[in-house]
């Protein structure tokens, strides 16, 4: 069942921000996934205003997912935004589940 990656974030720092951003595309194709949206136009139609950059990603399972997120590769990237706080992120990978329910 397909599961999907939904990221907010808050750019702090928009250079080191770029180095891993630049790296994550080719970690994500490697564990299956796809990119559906990243960045670009948005409205928040509830909520706080606080996050500014929002990615969608779609990955053939949960496990595949979540595998992507918890690999070497991505958390090698992500210490770009981890350190110095360089932004902000709040990750979740939900299953598509079953949407009459």
């Amino acid at each position: 069942m397909p599961a999907y990656w939904i990221a907010r974030s808050k750019i702090n720092d928009p250079v080191e921000y770029k180095k891993y951003t630049d790296l994550v595309p080719e970690i994500i194709k490697a564990h299956g996934g796809k990119v559906l949206a990243r960045g670009g136009n948005y409205d928040v139609m509830e909520g706080p205003e606080y996050f500014e950059r929002f990615v969608v990603i779609e990955f053939p399972s949960l496990e595949q997912g979540t595998a992507c997120f918890k690999s070497d590769e991505y958390n090698a990237a992500a210490a770009f935004r981890r350190a110095n706080g360089a932004g902000e992120v709040q990750t979740v990978v939900v299953e598509s589940g079953d949407a009459t329910k």
